[in-house]
C-alpha cells in the first residue's frame, strides 16, 4: 500500500479571491448553460450498471489497438527500442495502453475538479461563479468513475503522466484567472472530448461505452463555458497580453501530445521511454500523426471562436500550421453541440416514456 505522503501533491499559489456583490443576472448564454447543468446532473452509483462484468484484454484489445498500430510502426527505425517486440509484447502494450489513457483521464478530471473550484473564487461574474459550481460536481463524479472503472473491472491504475502533471501545475500556478479556463477548459477539456470520442467509438464494452457517453455530456458543457466566459473577456485585450495567450495554448497543446508517448507505460513495460521520444521524433507515422492531429479537432476550433488564432498578427495560425492542425477551425465548435450530446436528458426522457 502507498504511503500517504507519496500520494500527497502540493502547489503554491498566489491569487486573489473574488467576491462580487452584483447578483444581477446579465450573461443570457451563461444563465442557459448553467439551467441546463442543474437539469443534466446524473449519480455514478445508480445510473451505471456496476453489476457488469467487463474483460480487461478484451477492452485493452479494442481501446489500445489503434495506438499498438502507431507505435508498432517504430519498429521500422534504426535501433528502435521495441525492435524486438512480437505478438506477446504487442497484445500486453495493448492492455497496458489503455490502463495507462483511462488513468491520466482520471488524473486530468481531478486538475479539472481543482482549476474550476479556482475559477469560483477567482471569476467576476455572478453567473459564471454559479455555473463553475456546477462544474466542481461534475469534476468529482468524473474522477470517480474512472477510479471505480479502472480499480474494480481493469485492476490497476497508473500514476499521473509528468506532462499532464507539469501543465496542471502550470494551470494551478498562474493567477490570472482567464488562464484556468484557457489552459482547463479550452485545452485539456477540448483535447479530452475528442479522445473520449474516439473511445466511445471503438469499445463495445457497454459500462464504459455509457461512462464515456455520460462524461462527454458533461465535458462538452464545461468547453462550452470556457468558450463563452473567453470570448468577451479576450475582446478588451490588448496584442501584447493576447500573445502570451496564444503561446501559452501552443506551449499546452505540444506538452499535451507528448502525454499520449505513454511514458508511463514503457517504463512499466521496461523499455527507455526517452529512447520511445527520440523514435517517434524520427519515424511520426502516418498513423501518429492521424492520431495527434484528431486530438486538436476541438482545441482549434474554439481557439478561433476566441479570436486567439488570428489576433498578434496571427502567430497562433502560423504555429497550428506548422504542426499541421489549421484545417480544423472551422468545425462546428462544442458550444454549438454540446445540446447534441445530452446523453443523461436522452436517457432519462426514453426511461420515463
Amino acid at each position: 500500500m502507498q504511503d500517504v505522503l507519496d500520494t500527497i501533491h502540493e502547489i503554491s499559489a498566489d491569487f486573489d479571491t473574488v467576491f462580487t456583490w452584483d447578483y444581477a443576472r446579465t450573461r443570457g448564454a451563461l444563465v442557459k448553460l448553467y439551467e441546463k447543468a442543474k437539469t443534466s446532473q446524473w449519480n455514478a452509483t445508480t445510473e451505471l450498471d456496476w453489476s457488469i462484468d467487463v474483460d480487461p484484454e478484451k477492452v485493452g484489445q479494442e481501446l489500445g489497438a489503434g495506438g499498438t498500430v502507431r507505435f508498432q510502426t517504430l519498429q521500422e527505425a534504426d535501433n528502435s527500442p521495441v525492435k524486438h517486440f512480437g505478438e506477446k509484447e504487442w497484445r500486453q502494450v495493448a492492455v497496458e495502453l489503455q490502463n495507462s489513457l483511462l488513468s491520466q483521464f482520471m488524473h486530468g478530471e481531478q486538475g479539472a475538479l481543482l482549476c474550476t473550484a479556482r475559477i469560483v473564487e477567482t471569476v467576476p461574474w455572478i453567473d459564471a461563479k454559479y455555473y463553475a459550481a456546477t462544474q466542481v460536481m461534475d469534476e468529482a463524479r468524473h474522477v470517480e468513475v474512472f477510479a471505480r472503472y479502472l480499480d474494480e473491472k481493469l485492476g490497476r491504475q497508473y500514476g499521473i503522466n509528468d506532462n499532464l502533471k507539469g501543465i496542471l501545475d502550470d494551470i494551478l500556478r498562474d493567477p490570472r484567472w482567464d488562464i484556468a479556463y484557457l489552459g482547463m477548459q479550452i485545452m485539456v477539456e477540448g483535447l479530452a472530448l475528442a479522445a473520449f470520442g474516439m473511445m466511445h467509438q471503438v469499445t463495445t464494452e457497454p459500462l464504459l461505452k455509457k461512462l464515456l457517453r455520460y462524461v462527454m455530456s458533461d465535458e462538452a458543457r464545461h468547453v462550452a463555458f470556457g468558450v463563452l466566459s473567453l470570448q468577451e473577456f479576450y475582446r478588451e485585450l490588448s496584442d501584447a497580453e493576447m500573445r502570451e495567450r496564444q503561446e501559452f495554448a501552443f506551449d499546452v497543446a505540444r506538452r499535451l501530445q507528448r502525454r499520449f508517448a505513454h511514458t508511463e507505460m514503457w517504463s512499466r513495460m521496461g523499455v527507455d521511454p526517452d529512447a520511445v521520444y527520440r523514435t517517434m521524433d524520427t519515424v511520426n507515422p502516418p498513423a501518429q500523426q492521424m492520431f495527434q492531429r484528431l486530438l486538436f479537432s476541438k482545441i482549434v476550433p474554439n481557439c478561433k471562436k476566441l479570436g486567439l488564432i488570428d489576433a498578434a498578427g496571427g502567430w497562433l495560425r502560423e504555429r497550428f500550421t506548422e504542426i499541421g492542425v489549421i484545417e480544423f477551425e472551422d468545425l462546428a465548435d462544442t458550444g454549438e453541440e454540446y445540446a447534441a450530446l445530452d446523453e443523461v436528458a436522452r436517457d432519462r426522457a426514453g426511461a420515463s416514456a
